[in-house]
């Protein structure tokens, strides 16, 4: 397994592996690394012959509030867990060689940035869509591969890699949760005992608006209202938002109708810990 840090060693390497004819896939990560991103790295070792995974913790999509300092670091566990994985390399950038003192450009998406996270995240998806870039023009891969936990990011990335024309597929895999119905994140790790047990009432709220969709609910009110219920029953969360909305353009949904394609979303913030879950409905 290669660990390489420069963007050019990079470039030169991937380069030399595609005149060869191989598939490359990639799974950018900011590290500390669980389950979830394990699932990505498998899936794309299956589909592809050679799997890079980057690790950078990205400044530009943190606010000036939020959490850069405190995210947490770990190389040794990741390179670790991905030498167990055979991947067969690291991209570890620093800062600099992403951003070095004269950088003067970034990409921004309007409308898919706009609900959900982006409401009190207004920065956000502008700091990933400028990495993700970045990143996809070192590796050049043919598939990368993201988590449907971020399911905005997805779609943001998604329009991105379209209207740029960019070469790449960008694959989404399925939320890996633990044995309670909690979404794994890298986060998770700050909650207290009581704020990680109630953390899992996100996904019973979720659950909860599935169930009432299967019952027959299409009234979008009544559906919130029920997982409203569920979410109050934790004492430590505050509710961001909780939405329903339509799965590719992400804007709010007042009734189901049938082959409705749904994304309920919701956001809670235990202590300092801001936790996202999301669920895909369909309505037949």
């Amino acid at each position: 397994m290669k660990v390489i840090h420069s963007p050019l060693k990079l470039k030169n390497f991937l380069e030399l592996q595609k005149k060869k004819g191989v598939r490359i896939g990639f799974v950018p990560t900011m590290g500390y690394l669980h389950k979830g991103h394990l699932s990505l790295v498998r899936k794309a070792k299956k589909e592809n012959k050679i799997v890079v995974v980057s690790i950078f913790v990205n400044p530009l999509q943190f606010g000036p509030k939020e959490d850069f300092s405190r995210y947490p670091r770990n190389f040794a566990r990741d390179s670790a867990l991905l030498k167990k994985e055979k991947v067969d390399v690291i991209f570890k950038p620093s800062a600099k060689d992403l951003y070095p003192d004269d950088f003067q450009t970034a990409v921004s998406i309007t409308r898919l940035s706009r609900p959900l996270c982006g409401r009190t995240r207004p920065t956000h998806f502008g700091g990933v869509c400028t990495v993700v870039l970045k990143l996809l023009n070192c590796v050049m891969p043919d598939v990368m591969y993201l988590g449907q936990k971020d399911y905005q990011q997805f779609r943001v990335v998604q329009q991105m890699v379209k209207d740029l024309h960019f070469p790449v597929k960008v694959a989404m895999a399925p939320i890996i949760r633990e044995k309670d119905g909690l979404a794994m994140s890298s986060r998770n790790v700050y909650l207290s005992k009581t704020e990680r047990h109630e953390a899992a009432f996100l996904n019973q709220a979720l659950r909860e608006g599935k169930k009432q969709v299967s019952a027959g609910q299409r009234n979008v009110s009544k559906i919130k209202s029920a997982m409203r219920r569920v979410l109050n029953r934790t004492s430590q969360g505050r509710l961001e938002y909780l939405e329903i909305v339509n799965a590719d353009t992400l804007e709010p949904v007042v009734k189901l109708t049938n082959r409705s394609r749904v994304l309920m979303a919701l956001a809670v913030t235990f202590g300092k810990t801001r936790l996202i879950d999301n669920l895909l409905v369909r309505t037949h």
